[in-house]
């Protein structure tokens, strides 16, 4: 297979080099990986959300065949083992900061949430495993537990933690300049307004459920005490550094490698207890240890999403042009941080306004409480879906308080291309977009001048039918330092050598097209490196649809640095001038003769060189890169119609218009896209991670009880990617792995608001239950 570059910078598609693994069996996930003398580990979890750890009695469990040993907090903390939970501290309002409690690997005096690991038993094999931690005897005082986000910061609410009074973690604004003076000017603003449109909405919680459940297998070697993690990670480096940090020791003692990821969305991003339990174990036994989470646990123990409740309202003046936004939000926490729980519930939701609109003035607040729930991570979009989805909410209630046409309120307030780059009033930079040519383009694809036709055809059958649009805009990048390494092993082959994890999205196809295609080498030429440390490379890993961006301008600056050296090297092989070194398709020559000589033998020669002289420059690259973040954006346009006898709704057509920036792989970014709308689906009709109020027990604890969407509730997805290249970076690209995510939400939700009866509200999910209560209720209003 080769990759081409056209003139606008995309590469053909032509198969993943991910799926023939895949499709044959061949992949390698954490629980197909075997190692000589391994031990199973199964964690006792707590059954309670909030209680006190009278004692633990494991004597009998001890004696039950098989079973090599059992751990508890004792053993942590005889290992030195820190905090699991190592978020960064940042400033709150009044020079408060975020509360960070600490979580232990294994609970000692209290336990805070279901499923938080208690101790772990390790035996000679799994069902021996499972048997002794059923023998396991924890005696439990169980104390009041809360659960919702805004119960926790009732006055008489039971708190989790000394330092943070009121269950706060930390009470956070976007930080406008102007202090309480701009605050001053905006509730002058909204008092004067000749409009102001409110809103209250919530974003669910949700459970992650991957395909692939955690696991991992841990090792150490006697004779250096270096520890092995084989773990399914986002991103090897990023993990292995959490992990050192919570053991106490230096990174380099211990080597993480991560193969096939069955999907991480954001969950498999950090660190957990269970993975310094599992290090301590093998320490300990001497052997390898082993733990695969079942379904059931990952539902008590995998960082789960969103949840968060906010309150916006937005000031108009007469003709429908935004006068400013004021945002404030509570987000939960869980019961201990997640490493960027917070900072997904501040930093990354507030950047997000004011999307794709003027709007002169923004205030952002948000809180961050603690509750007796799993704690809450990063999820496919973190934090930009939250906003978003507040956001059109916000313009489809300003439709209902001015009067004016969706669409065209809408449109009289985007920013227009030509003030591009756009400075906000929360201080990002839009470096690009074309946000009306993009919703012109979404109308046409939708149909939406034949709407009133269908909805006309809808009624005629005893439905209801609405459509919603959902203008939006997302940041992706996070951390912008990058590295990527190219090295030539001397068998005629590149390998490239990346922090960025494959977890199903084809970022090794992506990688190797690029490197082929600068290289003008054919693929099959081009070895991806990826998922582990012993690379030596540090970086963030494959979060916050960075992946392309960063990792691919690493390597098309790494490939710069190649031919540049590899000029200087020709020179002295060839015996001509530098400036008179070309290179192309493979080789360099010297420029108007046929002298030329290829790239790998180039390579083989330049390592020759390095072995007689130190000194000598070989072609082995390294480089770091710096990246500024992009701002994908996109308008989304559902189209939803009800039964009002049962109350289901059926999602009937969709159309995505979404600009990724250059797409490298237009086929893998509209793949990106499809993706996220499933679970932007998903999330509007049905997942909810429901917890009793009083005991803070999950009560959708399996598939039995939390709807995951199916093939059959995705309609076809018309649209297409509409690119705007990116100006802050080689490549021309922005992220797009979220966005399908970010629109759809809102998208979704306004096409069934608009198809429910004038006055009926509910907020997602939209489960057949409420739709049926909305319509009754209704109807008994007229």
């Amino acid at each position: 297979m080769s990759g081409t570059i056209d003139n606008s910078g995309e590469v053909a598609w032509q198969g993943r080099i991910e799926d023939p693994a895949l499709l044959e069996g061949r992949a390698q996930f954490t629980d197909d990986l075997r190692f000589a003398g391994a031990a199973f580990g199964s964690f006792v979890r707590s059954p309670h959300a909030s209680a006190r750890i009278r004692s633990i009695d494991a004597a009998s469990a001890r004696e039950m065949p098989g079973v090599l040993a059992i751990l508890t907090s004792a053993d942590m903390a005889a290992a030195g083992v820190g905090n699991v939970g190592l978020a960064r501290p940042f400033p709150g309002r009044n020079g408060s900061k975020l509360v960070v409690p600490h979580r232990p690997a294994l609970a000692g005096d209290r336990v805070r949430h279901v499923g938080e690991p208690v101790a772990l038993v390790i035996a000679r094999s799994h069902a021996q495993a499972l048997d002794a931690a059923e023998a396991v005897d924890v005696d439990y005082e169980v104390i009041p537990a809360v659960a919702d986000l805004r119960a926790a910061l009732a006055p008489e609410a039971p708190q989790l933690w000394p330092d943070a009074p009121g269950n706060l973690a930390v009470d956070w604004s976007i930080g406008v300049a102007g202090g309480a003076s701009k605050a001053d000017e905006i509730a002058r603003i909204f008092a004067s307004a000749p409009h102001v449109a409110r809103v209250a909405v919530g974003n669910q919680r949700l459970v992650v459920a991957s395909l692939e459940p955690r696991g991992a297998v841990a090792s150490c070697d006697e004779a250096s005490g270096e520890f092995t993690l084989h773990c399914g990670s986002q991103g090897a480096s990023v993990l292995r550094d959490q992990l050192a940090a919570t053991m106490k020791f230096a990174p380099e003692k211990l080597r993480l490698v991560t193969y096939d990821v069955g999907g991480g969305f954001g969950m498999k991003s950090s660190a957990y207890p269970e993975y310094a339990t599992l290090l301590v174990a093998a320490r300990q036994l001497r052997r390898p240890v082993r733990w695969t989470s079942t379904r059931a646990e990952a539902f008590v123990s995998d960082n789960q999403a969103r949840d968060t409740f906010t309150e916006a309202e937005l000031a108009l003046d007469r003709e429908g042009r935004f006068l400013a936004l004021r945002v404030n939000a509570i987000a939960n926490m869980g019961a201990y941080l997640s490493p960027v729980g917070a900072f997904v519930a501040t930093f990354n939701f507030a950047r997000c306004f004011p999307t794709v609109y003027r709007i002169p003035h923004v205030d952002v607040g948000v809180r961050c409480v603690f509750t007796n729930t799993v704690p809450v991570g990063p999820y496919r979009g973190a934090g930009r879906p939250e906003a978003n989805y507040a956001m059109e909410r916000l313009v489809e209630e300003a439709v209902l308080v001015t009067g004016i046409d969706r669409i065209l309120l809408r449109r009289r307030n985007l920013i227009a291309q030509s003030m591009m780059p756009y400075r906000t009033p929360v201080g990002t930079v839009y470096d690009s977009g074309e946000f009306e040519a993009i919703l012109d383009k979404a109308l046409l694809y939708a149909d939406y001048a034949g709407f009133a036709a269908r909805r006309r055809k809808s009624e005629a059958a005893g439905r209801r039918r609405g459509i919603g649009v959902s203008c939006f805009l997302e940041h992706a990048g996070g951390q912008p330092q990058e590295p990527a390494e190219i090295a030539f092993p001397g068998d005629g082959t590149a390998r490239v050598g990346v922090t960025v994890q494959g977890i199903g999205q084809g970022i090794a196809t992506v990688l190797r097209r690029l490197a082929a295609a600068r290289l003008g080498v054919p693929e099959a030429k081009i070895a991806i490196w990826q998922g582990d440390t012993r690379l030596g490379l540090a970086g963030l890993g494959t979060v916050a649809s960075r992946s392309t961006t960063t990792a691919g301008t690493a390597v098309h600056r790494a490939i710069e640095r190649v031919i540049e050296k590899g000029r200087r090297i020709a020179s002295l092989v060839l015996e001509a001038a530098e400036r008179d070194i070309e290179y192309a398709d493979g080789a360099f020559r010297v420029a108007g003769t046929d002298r030329t000589i290829p790239l790998f033998e180039l390579a083989a020669r330049a390592a020759a060189m390095r072995e007689r002289d130190e000194a000598a420059e070989t072609l082995d690259t390294r480089e770091t890169v710096e990246v500024e973040q992009t701002y994908p954006n996109g308008c989304h346009i559902a189209e939803a119609e009800i039964d009002p006898e049962t109350g289901i709704a059926s999602i009937v057509a969709y159309t995505a218009v979404d600009d990724c920036g250059l797409a490298l792989d237009p086929i893998l970014a509209e793949g990106q896209v499809q993706g996220g709308i499933a679970q932007g689906i998903g999330q509007a009709i049905l997942e909810h991670a429901v917890y009793d109020r009083a005991s803070a027990q999950l009560l959708s604890g399996s598939f039995m009880d939390y709807g995951m969407p199916r093939a059959d509730l995705i309609p076809p997805i018309g649209g297409e990617l509409h690119a705007v290249p990116c100006r802050t970076n080689p490549l021309g690209v922005k992220g797009i792995g979220e966005s399908g995510t970010t629109g759809s939400l809102a998208a979704v939700m306004n096409a069934i608001a608009d198809a429910l009866p004038a006055g009926a509200a509910l907020d997602m999910p939209a489960t057949p239950e409420k739709i049926w209560r909305a319509c009754r209720e209704a109807g008994r209003k007229t």
